[in-house]
């Protein structure tokens, strides 16, 4: 017993004279991974989702290797406050100059001047405009390039924009202009001042575009789990032996089903590999369109518009060095992560990008918000539908003014709600449904629509709210206008012969605070694909399920009165309820359903 005591005392001593001389004498210190300087090349990519790899190895803990050193930037230490005048743009705001195409041009650049001449900022005059951009064809030969104009003042004040690798560029001088690039590479990007453009197919439509494809939210089990972009500019999906690395020839392979269609056909799987290479930039976007995750694997560009979308809601950036690890956290991540993922890429596509004038739109939207200040565009209408191109700043730079944020920042429209009452051929004045509507809770007002050959009685009941009474024009969708009268930002829309009581008014004017960017109502109908008639087919039997609420007795925001009914009209509504009567909303990502 006494021996093992001296033996644990000399372990003791031992110990305590270790680490005295550990802290005495530095050199005898054991050796840290050197840290890395600020702005010194980095091996390992930006993670977008640290989540994906939390089981294995953290960046810091490997090698480093093959590093090069960086490009030199272009245009030097250019920013925004350096080598952009503001003052200019102070009068009316960002007024934009394109300057006219030389000769003949391709398709790609004539509509980017249609794009640029249709936006709200297009102005004429040179001397006016605060932006003046200089288009770059993709074709067009490097000695031929296009003059310098004579408004270019060193670049100031000037973007030059090529939507495609365009030879101009590399040996334009651009001086102080800013420069937007298609998948501009991370080395010469100048964050803050250029603009990363995606890179988009010669046949993109200019206005419109192809609608996203993804129909099933969640996967089905026969689609792959994972393509594989192929160098010819196809897609084809690895097998499920996650043993092999696809996108390598280092282990082995197990490619699966192909598809021997490059370029022809989108991808039909719930990841999408993309190697880091600037030609793969193209796969990006049919990625987005397709509904499939991005999983770019080191990326060496900078991803379209980082600058305002956060694509951490959408990508998925993997090191290309662990093809193991980034397949087993693939096949590993949760379902909802997966879900929230393949919408949040859907949604960028539909509003973005899926056509010519979006993209340049979006442009000249992020210039916008630099001229105008953080504040202009909020990172949550940027990430949110329905995105900065539909909620302008005109309007408000407050995302608690606009009824599609109220659930991301848990909150709810407080106030009152308008009546507004459609009195159609040959409906009679609605006495009873005035009445029970004025008892409401929360009425402010009623304004009845008089859209009847009968002129309106000389009278109207006693009412405990302000009572007026409009002049239609005999259309239903007359309802739908702006008018000034209406002083709330909830409507209930009404027919005369709708029959409602006071508390169904009260209870459904609860619910809409809660869902305040959908229609809330009590008439519901349910779609269908008619395969005789090879469209879209409506109907009012009742069912457990349905699709649309009738705005013959709903509630919805002022301002998604008109464009939500043409919304419905211009392509099918999405299989989903959208009514108050199952307590819930299914679907808080769809927009507000109306016939």
């Amino acid at each position: 017993m006494q021996s093992w005591r001296r033996k644990s005392l000399w372990l003791a001593l031992s110990a305590s004279w270790l680490l005295i001389l550990l802290r005495v004498f530095p050199v005898l210190r054991l050796k840290e991974p050197a840290r890395r300087q600020a702005g010194s090349p980095q091996g390992w990519p930006h993670w977008l989702d640290t989540e994906l790899l939390q089981s294995f190895s953290q960046p810091g803990e490997l090698l480093e290797d093959g590093l090069q050193p960086p490009q030199a930037p272009r245009g030097g230490s250019c920013t925004q406050g350096a080598c952009f005048d503001a003052s200019r743009c102070r009068g009316g705001g960002l007024k934009v100059f394109v300057y006219p195409a030389v000769g003949p041009i391709s398709e790609t650049p004539r509509k980017v001047l249609t794009s640029i001449e249709g936006s709200r900022y297009h102005t004429a005059s040179a001397t006016e405009a605060c932006l003046l951009i200089l288009v770059l064809g993709p074709d067009t030969p490097a000695g031929e390039c296009h003059p310098v104009p004579p408004q270019w003042d060193g670049g100031k004040n000037h973007l030059v924009l090529s939507l495609h690798p365009a030879p101009c560029l590399r040996i334009f001088q651009l001086g102080q202009a800013m420069v937007a690039e298609a998948s501009p590479t991370v080395d010469t990007f100048r964050p803050g001042f250029d603009v990363a453009l995606p890179l988009l197919p010669e046949a993109h439509p200019l206005r419109g575009g192809a609608l996203g494809q993804l129909r099933q939210h969640s996967p089905l089990p026969g689609v792959a789990l994972i393509a594989v972009a192929e160098e010819r500019g196809g897609w084809r999906t690895a097998g499920t032996n996650f043993s092999a690395c696809p996108w390598d020839g280092r282990c082995e392979q197990d490619h699966g089903p192909k598809q021997t269609h490059p370029g022809a056909m989108l991808p039909n799987a719930t990841f999408c590999l993309i190697p880091g290479r600037s030609p793969d930039a193209l796969h990006f976007l049919q990625a987005l369109q397709a509904g499939c995750i991005p999983v770019l694997l080191s990326p060496r560009w900078e991803l379209p518009f980082s600058e305002v979308i956060d694509w951490t809601k959408a990508a998925v950036v993997a090191d290309e060095r662990l093809p193991l690890q980034v397949l087993a956290a693939l096949q590993e991540m949760p379902l909802t992560r997966v879900l929230a993922l393949r919408q949040q890429a859907q949604f960028l596509w539909d509003a973005y990008f899926s056509s010519m004038e979006k993209v340049i739109h979006t442009t000249l939207e992020i210039i916008q918000d630099r001229i105008s200040g953080a504040s202009a565009h909020p990172s949550l209408l940027w990430n949110s539908p329905p995105g900065a191109l539909l909620a302008l700043s005109t309007f408000s730079t407050s995302p608690s003014d606009f009824p599609f944020y109220h659930l991301q920042q848990g909150s709810r429209p407080l106030g009152r709600f308008s009546a507004l009452i459609w009195v159609g051929a040959p409906d009679q004045p609605p006495l009873k449904l005035i009445q029970a509507v004025a008892g409401a809770q929360h009425c402010a007002q009623i304004l009845v629509l008089w859209s009847s050959k009968k002129p309106p009685p000389p009278r109207w009941p006693e009412t405990a709210v302000p009572l007026t009474v409009l002049d239609g024009h005999r259309k239903a969708s007359d309802r739908f206008l702006p008018y000034s009268a209406i002083s709330t930002d909830a409507i209930l829309s009404l027919d005369a012969h709708s029959s409602l009581s006071t508390s169904e008014v009260d209870f459904a004017f609860t619910v809409w605070q809660s869902f305040p960017e959908r229609m809330v109502g009590f008439l519901t109908w349910s779609h269908f694909w008619d395969e005789a008639q090879g469209g879209w087919g409506y109907t009012g039997e009742r069912a457990n399920e349905f699709s649309m609420v009738l705005t013959s007795a709903a509630f919805y925001h002022r301002r998604l009165g008109v464009r939500g009914s043409e919304r419905s009209l211009s392509r099918p509504p999405r299989t989903a309820s959208t009514g108050w009567r199952q307590g819930s909303a299914t679907c808080p990502w769809c927009p507000p359903a109306s016939v």
